[in-house]
C-alpha cells in the first residue's frame, strides 16, 4: 500500500490564489485600499468561486485544519458564514462536512426583526466562523460579538483562507479570546511568488514590510 503523500495546503492555496489572479502583487505600483491605504498586493478572494478546482482546494483545506486544528480537530456544531464573501465558503464547507449554518451581515437588517444573523441558530450553539480573508480582523469580531450576542453562542475559533498577518488583527483576536485558521499568509504567498517568478526577493521585501507597518510603508507615496 502506498504511503499517502500530505498536500502543503498552505502552498498550493498560495498557488492558486496566484495562478487565477485572485493576489495581485505591485509593490512598486500600489492599489488604494477603500480605507485609503496603499497597499503593494490585492487579495479578491470572491475569484475563487469560479474556479471549481481551486475551491475544491479551499474547501479540502479548511477539512484538514478542522479535523487536525490545535493536535486535536476544532470543536463546532454550527458553521457561519460573514457577509457577504464569506458565504459561499461556509456554503461549500457545510455542504461537504454536512454541518448546518448560518451567515452574519456587516450590519443589522434595516427592517423587519432587525436581525444580523440569518438563518435558525439555536441558542448554546458553539459556532466556526468562516472568514475568506483576515486583513485587521474587524469583520471577524464582529461576526464574532454578533453571534455571542445576538446568537447566544459560543465562539472560539475563525477559518480563513488568507491572512496578511498584520499584528493589529492579532491584537483584536487576542481581546475576544479567539483563535484564528488561515489556510495560507502573506510569507508563505511572497514566497510562492518569487518561486513563480511573479515578484523578486527585493519585491517580496516589500511587500512584508508593508504588512509589518502599513502606516510607516504609506509615507514613502506621500
Amino acid at each position: 500500500m502506498e504511503n499517502e503523500v500530505k498536500i502543503d495546503y498552505a502552498r498550493e492555496v498560495a498557488k492558486a490564489l496566484l495562478e487565477i489572479g485572485a493576489v495581485k502583487l505591485q509593490p512598486k505600483d500600489p492599489f488604494t485600499w477603500t480605507s485609503g491605504l496603499r497597499s503593494p498586493m490585492y487579495c479578491d478572494n470572491r475569484m475563487l468561486i469560479s474556479h471549481p478546482k481551486a475551491y475544491e482546494l479551499v474547501v479540502d483545506a479548511f477539512v484538514d485544519i478542522i479535523e487536525n486544528g490545535g493536535g486535536e480537530g476544532l470543536e463546532f456544531n454550527f458553521l457561519a458564514g460573514t457577509s457577504t464573501a464569506g458565504i459561499p465558503w461556509a456554503s461549500f464547507l457545510a455542504y461537504d462536512i454536512e454541518s448546518p449554518m448560518v451567515y452574519v451581515r456587516s450590519k443589522p437588517k434595516g427592517h423587519g426583526a432587525g436581525k444580523m444573523i440569518e438563518g435558525d441558530l439555536p441558542e448554546g450553539s458553539h459556532v466556526l466562523v468562516v472568514e475568506d480573508l483576515i486583513s485587521t480582523g474587524g469583520s471577524s469580531v464582529a461576526t464574532v460579538e454578533a453571534l455571542r450576542e445576538e446568537g447566544e453562542g459560543t465562539v472560539t475559533d475563525v477559518l480563513a483562507i488568507f491572512t496578511y498577518n498584520f499584528e493589529k488583527a492579532t491584537t483584536r483576536f487576542a481581546e475576544v479570546n479567539v483563535n484564528s485558521w488561515p489556510i495560507t499568509n502573506v510569507q508563505i504567498l511572497t514566497d510562492v511568488a518569487v518561486e513563480m517568478g511573479k515578484i523578486t526577493a527585493e519585491e517580496q521585501e516589500m511587500v512584508l514590510a508593508f504588512t509589518r507597518d502599513p502606516q510607516a510603508w504609506q509615507k514613502q507615496w506621500a
